[in-house]
């Protein structure tokens, strides 16, 4: 009978009252079994916060008020938390996961990784000197059939890739809902928090992270238009996006929050010399192959002849569908392998190491700032570097 793995010590930052990606978060640390969330800072009002906290059955001494102080003393206890979890707005990501980096402890942080290129390179030197795990969560990248078409497109299954078409195109804004005070429309709309794109920091980098994902290429170039579609909105809410990639292919993303009656709206079709491969956000346990010679099939999830990564990523048998929760969850099991390896001194599962890290978040904030460029100069093709350091 096999040992059953002790569970990470967590403690989150933000993901309150009336938060649904706090949920995502809560659901998917215990999907597995394999986390403890010991500790938290749940609101900006310390009382808030602590009230939360109780529901949560987190002990009185560790309802913090402010992340500061929860970054200090967990630090200083002998079973203090090893993972904190950042779902906070994006202007605070870097300040709250640097506090707790500098302390040794790992992070799991919701994208984009920062609002400015300095910081996520800041974030990313800190946590290679100091040999610690970081996780971003491109969640989509959990999908057991996301992680099949990784595994056939850098296997090769489709030829050289050519064209890469990837969308990520919500309705959730496409009315004005930021002048009635809706918290999430107020926040994600206004630059100063969101950064320097709404609509690319928020889905856009989604898009982009799932494209190099599956593909196994780097995006070099882009040419951008962003857009403010609503009117009285003072952040662009629609961009297309012309991409060049490092292998010659050319690509083609759209990311919005205005595509009227669409609901979540993420697609990629990677097209390679001998077929190409489709993937639907909204049924995600299926796969479409199509061939150059005529051939047309729908791969589904949960048999044992997909990949050793998909079958990985999946739970249930054939016919019983899984979804985002479940692909949230396959990234925390995923990092709490990697975590509790580290702190043991040896190597998880090599396929443990795909859930997106603090590089995939460098990388999406340097897109951003790429698109924002070639915004503001009309559209003119600007570099993006490959290779960070």
């Amino acid at each position: 009978m096999q040992e059953p793995k002790r569970k990470v010590r967590l403690g989150m930052v933000g993901g309150g009252p009336g938060s649904n990606i706090g949920g995502a978060h809560r659901y998917a640390a215990r999907y597995d079994e394999r986390y403890a969330l010991l500790t938290g800072v749940f609101a900006s009002d310390a009382e808030r916060s602590r009230n939360f906290a109780a529901t949560l059955g987190i002990v009185p001494e560790r309802r913090y008020g402010f992340w500061q102080e929860m970054a200090e003393q967990e630090a200083q206890r002998d079973d203090g938390i090893e993972v904190v979890s950042i779902m906070t707005p994006n202007n605070s990501h870097y300040a709250i996961a640097r506090a707790f980096l500098e302390r040794g402890i790992d992070v799991i942080c919701d994208k984009p990784l920062t609002t400015n290129v300095e910081q996520a390179v800041e974030l990313l030197r800190l946590t290679r000197k100091r040999g610690l795990i970081f996780g971003v969560t491109y969640c989509y990248s959990g999908y057991p059939m996301v992680r099949q078409a990784r595994e056939m497109v850098r296997g090769g299954e489709l030829g050289t890739i050519r064209l890469v078409q990837v969308e990520h195109a919500s309705g959730w804004a496409s009315t004005l809902l930021e002048a009635g005070g809706h918290k999430q429309a107020v926040w994600r709309t206004t630059l100063e928090i969101a950064g320097k794109s709404s609509v690319v920091g928020d889905l856009g980098t989604h898009a982009h992270h799932l494209a190099r994902f599956i593909t196994g290429l780097e995006i070099t170039e882009v040419s951008a238009e962003l857009s403010s579609i609503v009117p009285g909105r003072q952040a662009d809410d629609n961009a297309h996006i012309k991409l060049r990639f490092n292998n010659g292919a050319k690509g083609m993303m759209w990311a919005s929050m205005v595509a009227t009656g669409h609901w979540h709206g993420l697609r990629i079709r990677v097209y390679g010399e001998k077929g190409n491969l489709e993937w639907v956000q909204e049924q995600p346990n299926e796969l479409t192959l199509r061939m150059a010679d005529g051939r047309h099939s729908t791969i589904t999830r949960g048999y044992d002849w997909l990949s050793p990564a998909a079958q990985r990523a999946s739970r249930l048998w054939p016919g019983h569908p899984e979804g985002y929760l479940a692909a949230f969850a396959n990234l925390y099991t995923d990092i709490a392998d990697a975590v509790l390896a580290r702190r043991s001194g040896v190597e998880a599962d090599p396929l443990a190491y795909l859930f997106p890290k603090v590089e995939d978040g460098v990388l999406g904030v340097l897109f951003v700032d790429a698109t924002v460029a070639s915004h503001q100069q009309e559209g003119r093709w600007v570099s993006l570097p490959v290779d960070i350091e």
